[in-house]
């Protein structure tokens, strides 16, 4: 399937892959890159991906990883 970005940068969904995801008006978007394949990952962000997160990342310091990237944003 193919889309074409607009002069602002933004692309339409299509709406068959909008309803298999689960994708409805202010569902939030996640974009990962993957530099080596040079690709771009969008990840809707759905009460489902949420549950499916649960607990997976107990305990790994993410508080402070998070922290320091946003610092790290505010820098650029």
């Amino acid at each position: 399937m193919e889309t074409t970005a607009t002069s602002k940068g933004q692309i339409v969904i299509p709406s068959s892959i909008r309803r298999k995801f689960g994708i409805k008006e202010g569902t939030r978007i996640q974009i990962a890159v993957d530099d080596d394949a040079k690709e771009i990952i969008l990840t809707p962000i759905t009460r489902d991906y949420v549950h499916s997160l649960r607990g997976k990342f107990k305990g790994k310091g993410l508080l402070k990883a998070l922290m320091a990237d946003k610092k790290k944003e505010r820098e650029l």
